[in-house]
């Protein structure tokens, strides 16, 4: 049964006196959440927000569901998201993250067996510019390549 840490149970506290609506502090206490939860977030994380915030789940579950940076399930030590969106897709941003997989022997939404990697494609992470790119946790790299893009994961990992 997931519970915050007492830095989490603070970090709420004050995210609730911020706004004038609670509902409002929702979205910084659900990346607490992830932070202390592997960086993800189970219905048992949901159930405990909610009896901290004195909010419905289902309040909660609304912004959780309709975000994209909010991870629904496990995921590995260095979580890539790799762009497809059109112009990351234009620039090979789908044979990266193919590559990616292929290279580590993950397969798509899961964690690879020694728990290292997980690999997803997201639709814009808002660098047309410098594309293709994926995010790795919460770093960015950009001007990617199919080599590049395993170099930059192989330095990580040392």
């Amino acid at each position: 049964m997931f519970k915050l840490s007492e830095e989490g149970l603070a970090f709420v506290k004050k995210e609730l006196t911020r706004y004038e609506i609670k509902n409002s502090a929702i979205i910084p206490c659900l990346f607490q959440v992830q932070k202390e939860n592997d960086n993800w977030i189970s219905d048992d994380c949901i159930s405990h927000l909610a009896e901290v915030m004195d909010i419905p789940e289902s309040k909660i579950n609304e912004v959780f569901h309709f975000y994209t940076m909010f991870n629904k399930k496990p995921v590995g030590q260095f979580h890539i998201q790799v762009c497809c969106n059109i112009s990351c897709a234009m620039n090979g941003g789908r044979e990266i993250a193919d590559h990616i997989r292929n290279t580590y022997g993950v397969k798509p939404g899961e964690v690879s067996a020694d728990g290292q990697l997980s690999v997803i494609q997201v639709e814009c992470l808002g660098s047309c510019g410098t594309a293709p790119m994926m995010q790795v946790n919460d770093q960015y790299y950009e001007n990617l390549t199919q080599d590049s893009a395993v170099e930059t994961l192989n330095k990580l990992a040392k």
